[in-house]
């Protein structure tokens, strides 16, 4: 795995611990699950919020190192995998195949969550989140021991190295869980397009990074955008939208502070290296003793006690669906960008959001406005032109 540059970003999710963001714009929650796998997919410093959160959530949620062509470390991934890998062919079907495998599960990642927080009226994110997270240390390590895929030793030592930016991962998850529960996931996703000019302006502010003028021009889309679709926003939530702004700084914190802890994570490896699933299973595992005592500490206990939806045995198996949702869109993301270009990924990881937001309007019944609708419809290829400016910058580079 090449090492990243300066400015890895993380989207979204889209939900907990789980990972992956990229170089477009895009866990939702855990769709915060978002997210490590963009970065970890090699994606651009400016990940998308939506995947990160979803995309972390298992971190799923890549890394992307800023400055680096993906094109060009889709071929250096390709070149250091071995040829026994169970890497599949790159063929017409398995890209069509990996890209909607990849698009079916950030949505469903989303969709799911917001199910789970609206329509269900569960009030327990964080416990969502703990519980999420755990499904992913399961099956991680399930993979892990029976040797189906390599992980690195948790040792102490990378324990302390990557505990600071662990405790930010959370805090991302837990504040897309809560802002997710009070609005409709059409104004989420543009919503969280405020973390990508977070990014570009702290990458430009503390690292002294230029992006040309493509991109400040689709980021001031962006924020017109989210201010347009706020005022024009039928169910506004002060809230939600509080929570979200809150998960936006949290995001662009954990973007630009990963860069740092990359390198000294690496060096506590026993390899020297540090993979996509060894970030995922440690994120997920530093997360359940974080997310234990913010359980005890919001006082969710009481309410998981009373309420009668944990005695439902479908929605064990609806929030256990949307842990291993988020896990696949660490393997999905991963398996995508393999069998296709770099480019194609950003773009329908963009793209994808179109039918996200329509989806997210008609299941949950929101009520909307044309200018409502035309705020959103901006947002989102304003998130569009975005990937496209920072392909082409990075392409330059």
């Amino acid at each position: 795995m090449r090492k990243p540059q300066l400015g890895i970003h993380v989207d979204p999710g889209t939900p907990p611990g789980r990972k992956a963001p990229e170089i477009t714009t895009s866990p939702l929650m855990n769709g915060e699950k978002s997210k490590l796998w963009d970065h970890i997919g090699g994606q651009s410093a400016l990940a998308s919020p939506m995947r990160r959160e979803i995309g972390n959530r298992s971190v799923m949620r890549s890394f992307s190192a800023d400055e680096i062509d993906l094109e060009d470390l889709k071929t250096s991934k390709d070149k250091d995998r071995p040829s026994g890998s169970l890497g599949l062919p790159n063929i017409q079907n398995h890209s069509l195949l990996s890209g909607l495998a990849y698009c079916v599960a950030s949505c469903s990642m989303i969709l799911v969550n917001k199910f789970v927080l609206s329509g269900y009226g569960f009030n327990a994110g964080i416990f969502l989140m703990l519980y999420q997270n755990i499904v992913s240390v399961i099956i991680v390590s399930a993979l892990s021991l029976s040797g189906v895929i390599p992980t690195e030793p948790l040792t102490w030592k990378l324990i302390k190295v990557w505990l600071p930016v662990n405790i930010i991962f959370v805090g991302m998850l837990i504040t897309s869980m809560f802002s997710l529960k009070y609005i409709n996931v059409a104004m989420l996703t543009i919503l969280k397009n405020v973390a990508n000019v977070l990014t570009a302006s702290g990458e430009t502010y503390f690292f002294k990074k230029q992006h040309d003028r493509q991109v400040w021009i689709s980021l001031t889309l962006m924020i017109i955008s989210a201010i347009a679709g706020g005022i024009t926003d039928l169910s506004f939530h002060a809230v939600g939208y509080t929570w979200q702004f809150i998960n936006c700084f949290l995001t662009a914190s954990y973007s630009l502070t990963l860069r740092h802890v990359m390198d000294r994570a690496k060096e506590a490896t026993r390899s020297g290296n540090l993979n996509e699933l060894s970030m995922v299973l440690l994120n997920n595992v530093l997360s359940v003793p974080l997310g234990v005592v913010l359980v005890l500490g919001f006082n969710e206990v009481e309410y998981l006690l009373e309420t009668p939806l944990l005695r439902m045995p479908m929605f064990w198996l609806v929030i256990t669906a949307s842990g291993v949702l988020g896990l696949a869109i660490s393997f999905t993301s991963m398996w995508f960008l393999r069998q296709t270009s770099a480019t194609t990924y950003s773009l329908v990881g963009s793209l994808n959001k179109i039918p996200l937001s329509i989806s997210g309007i008609i299941l949950f019944k929101v009520r909307t406005s044309i200018q409502n609708s035309i705020s959103i419809l901006f947002g989102l290829l304003a998130g569009v032109f975005f990937a496209r400016a920072k392909l082409r910058g990075n392409s330059q580079s």
